[in-house]
């Protein structure tokens, strides 16, 4: 009450003294001058995390190879994608601490250790095709899954054609995550403006056309080589994405290894999972199975199993590992469209 009272008759005194308002406390001036222009900063688009890879043709030698995975150590590469690696003979196995490798006759993928990647090589995909394509898919906790496809597109002399191109291509390359990486073998005048004679292009390219892939090449030789008397250059080792390649170059001199394909090195942005997608299934509630859906898997599995050979006493271990491969595909793909998935997620208890 006695602050109001005192209001009243400072505001009273005020008016009388003609609208000026006297108090106690010292006025404030603002103190002028030119006019402050604000820029308001462009809203930054928050980054995405990327995985690193080191690519190169080791032309079947042990010191190139050795090279090759000490850069990816050193340029901290996530993946090593290696072509034409050398030959294991007599009891020698080639190996890096850095990194676990994967070997076919001629692609090796090494994955580097300790970097918390979740690894799942999928010999599906390459089936036909074994010793030329390695696909793996690698992903990263709170990432969403990213394919990486390392090819070396050479003609078997056996078979007198390239087992890479038999694989189904559409199926190998996984929507909005797959790199396609390395020796292609094939000259065209579309990423090569060397190139004056197109040879074994057409393939690649209706890949590249038909799933919409970016050429992360940008137009330097890859190749160089010497036949003779005559030397020459091309653009043979590609990266080829269905996302965006955020880097691609040509390692300098100091990176250089005695191969004569250049050594690569690229990276790739990976999105992240979204919170719902944090679940994981970990398997099928069987019990909550009818009939009718125990009727429905059973004609599923033996809809996709009718074009299956059967297995003779006569097949070989790597038949034998395909068809264990092709049932836990199958088995779970029959499962996830009958029965009712079991999931826990990071609030599961």
């Amino acid at each position: 009450m006695e602050m109001k009272r005192r209001w009243r008759t400072w505001t009273k005194k005020s008016r009388q003294r003609g609208g000026q308002e006297t108090s106690r406390w010292p006025k404030l001036r603002l103190r002028t001058g030119p006019r402050l222009s604000l820029k308001l900063r462009p809203k930054r688009e928050p980054c995405l995390p990327i995985f690193r890879v080191i690519k190169h043709n080791c032309a079947r030698s042990y010191e190139w190879t050795i090279a090759a995975l000490e850069t990816g150590v050193k340029g901290r590469a996530d993946v090593v994608c290696l072509q034409e690696p050398p030959r294991e003979r007599w009891g020698i196995v080639i190996s890096h601490s850095a990194y676990e490798m994967r070997k076919r006759e001629r692609v090796w993928t090494a994955i580097q250790r300790g970097s918390g990647l979740t690894v799942d090589e999928r010999t599906d995909l390459s089936r036909g095709a074994t010793e030329d394509v390695i696909a793996t898919d690698v992903s990263r906790r709170g990432e969403r899954i990213m394919r990486i496809v390392n090819i070396d597109d050479q003609k078997n002399t056996h078979l007198g054609e390239r087992p890479a191109r038999k694989l189904n291509w559409q199926r190998v390359i996984r929507q909005r995550g797959t790199v396609l990486a390395g020796d292609f073998n094939a000259h065209s005048k579309r990423r090569d403006p060397r190139c004056q004679v197109q040879q074994n292009a057409g393939f690649w390219e209706d890949v590249i056309d038909e799933n919409r892939l970016e050429i992360g090449n940008d137009g330097r030789p890859t190749h160089h080589w010497t036949r003779k008397d005559q030397e020459g250059e091309s653009v043979i080792d590609l990266t080829l994405a269905n996302r965006r390649i955020v880097k691609w170059t040509i390692l300098a001199d100091d990176h250089a290894t005695g191969s004569d394909h250049e050594l690569i090195e690229w990276e790739v942005g990976v999105d992240r999972q979204e919170e719902a997608n944090h679940e994981r299934v970990v398997g099928w509630n069987f019990a909550a199975m009818t009939e009718k859906d125990m009727d429905a898997a059973g004609k599923l599995w033996v809809e996709l199993a009718k074009e299956r050979a059967e297995l003779d006493a006569e097949c070989t271990v790597d038949e034998v590992e395909q068809e264990v491969i092709w049932c836990q595909e199958a088995m779970r793909s029959v499962l996830d469209a009958t029965a009712k998935k079991i999931r826990i997620c990071t609030r599961s208890r």
